[in-house]
């Protein structure tokens, strides 16, 4: 039988063992080459690390020169302008009527009279009034107003002469009753009727200037009857007294014994009678005269245009009457504003105003009317701001110059009450000239003024100017000598650093 050959392993001498390489040592030697070798990579970067930060702190002196110059300067300029200059002062103001009046009446009475209280109150605020209407009634009697431009400072009675005679009687013509031949300015006859009729118009009787139901002029026409009949007395006696024409007295008694002295007698009588009845006569035209209605002051109120408003009413039906029922206006509106100290001596009546009603935007021309010289202390201030813009309103002031501005055309009633924008035009160069910025114009050491023009390739040159009117910043100027500055050329306004610069 066949068998397998099994192969055996190869047996090795003992002379042909060699013992194994020694690779401990090796890996070590290559383990210390690798850690200097990451050490001079980690000096190294140190190294540079160093010496970069050593670089942006030690600066030789020409880089720190460098770093510390000044930047380049950036000029600013502004073109040269030719047209008008205004100067302008704007501040804000008020629509208020022309006058305003508070109605506090005051009801007359004798002694013991009860306090005056509101007994009718036909308005309300709001109501628009005309001349010769009822505003209110007190303790019974009327309180009207008529058109006038004086107030009432006392009662008017027959007799009375002034201008404020005068104004009540044009009052009571414009309503249509007239006066008669009464002189203007006094109080006669023809003012009384038309004063009485006025009264009874309104459902009214005046009240009567001599409060004694007419005892005196009843006295004084009793006295002229009695002078007459004292007259009539003394006439018949001297009649009788007279001799006849044969020379007998008219009675047939023999009066050879009296040597004529009845006869002078009579007529002595007869001159006193007369004088008497002239006197008694005068007394009754005084008293006539001094009778009849009269307009007391606390029946009336003056306001000098219609349509009038009412613009408030702080009275009610069966109120007393302690102080102000009710305030009126009339006129024409107008603009009422305060000037601050810095604001007065810019502004000027006649100076021409425009008012910018802001919620409207409407703006209309007027002109200022007048300007207090008197400090109203005590007064919320407006104005523009410090810098003059847009008339913002500047912080309220304890005092301001008062300034009226009327406008060239009647403004809304709407706008009563209402603030607006005022700008007053307090000065004008006359017609175009050559404006430029403030801050263009500089004084050298010759106190001189100049501006300096920037050419197109960046030169500068300097140009003597005569300043002028001033306004909203820039100022009108003349070039002198041989300078020359035409519209459109730059001037210098100011100069700006550069950004960035500085150690």
């Amino acid at each position: 039988m066949d068998h397998q050959t099994r192969s055996e392993p190869e047996q090795v001498r003992p002379d042909q063992l060699q013992p194994a390489p020694d690779t401990e040592p090796t890996a070590r030697a290559r383990m210390t080459r690798r850690r200097w070798v990451a050490a001079v990579s980690v000096g190294s970067t140190l190294l540079a690390a160093v010496g970069f930060a050593a670089s942006q702190v030690i600066k030789s002196p020409a880089q720190a020169a460098a770093d510390t110059k000044p930047p380049a300067a950036d000029v600013l300029t502004a073109p040269v302008e030719r047209r008008v200059l205004k100067e302008t002062v704007v501040l804000r103001g008020t629509v208020a009527a022309g006058q305003s009046v508070t109605v506090a009446p005051v009801a007359s009475g004798g002694e013991g009279a009860a306090e005056p209280v509101v007994t009718k109150l036909p308005v309300d605020a709001g109501d628009t009034i005309r001349a010769g209407q009822l505003l209110l009634e007190v303790s019974g009697r009327p309180v009207f107003v008529l058109k006038g431009e004086l107030p009432v400072y006392r009662d008017l009675k027959p007799g009375a002469k002034g201008d404020d005679v005068a104004q009540l009687q044009n009052a009571l013509r414009n309503l249509g009753h007239g006066t008669g031949n009464d002189p203007s300015g006094t109080f006669r006859a023809g003012t009384k009727s038309a004063l009485q009729a006025f009264y009874a118009g309104l459902g009214y009787d005046p009240r009567p200037a001599v409060d004694d139901d007419g005892e005196a002029v009843e006295a004084a026409e009793e006295g002229v009857r009695s002078a007459e009949r004292a007259l009539e007395q003394a006439q018949s006696a001297a009649d009788t007294a007279a001799p006849s024409p044969s020379g007998t007295p008219a009675d047939g008694e023999d009066h050879t014994n009296t040597g004529g002295g009845g006869d002078a007698e009579a007529r002595r009588a007869v001159e006193w009678a007369r004088e008497d009845l002239q006197t008694a006569r005068q007394n009754l035209a005084d008293a006539q005269a001094a009778a009849g209605p009269m307009l007391p002051a606390g029946e009336v109120v003056f306001l000098p245009g219609f349509p009038a408003r009412v613009d408030s009413v702080s009275g009610a039906v069966g109120a007393r009457v302690t102080a102000g029922v009710m305030t009126v206006s009339a006129g024409r509106l107008v603009v009422r504003g305060y000037l601050q100290e810095r604001q007065k001596g810019l502004v000027r009546t006649g100076q021409r105003v425009e008012i910018l009603a802001e919620r409207s935007g409407t703006t209309v021309p007027g002109k200022v009317r007048s300007v207090s010289e008197t400090l109203d202390e005590g007064q919320e201030q407006d104005g523009t701001s410090e810098d003059g813009s847009d008339g913002e309103r500047a912080p309220a002031a304890t005092q301001g110059y008062p300034v009226v501005v009327e406008p060239d055309k009647p403004l809304d009633r709407a706008l009563a009450r209402q603030e607006v924008r005022l700008t007053v035009e307090a000065g004008s160069t006359d017609g175009k000239a050559l404006v430029v910025p403030v801050t263009a114009v500089s004084v050298g050491s010759d106190g001189k003024s100049a501006v300096t023009v920037v050419a197109a390739d960046g030169t500068q040159r300097r140009v003597q100017v005569r300043a002028g009117t001033q306004g909203d910043g820039y100022v009108a100027v003349v070039p002198l000598g041989t300078g020359r500055l035409d519209p459109g050329a730059l001037v210098v306004t100011g100069i700006r650093q550069a950004p960035g610069g500085g150690a």
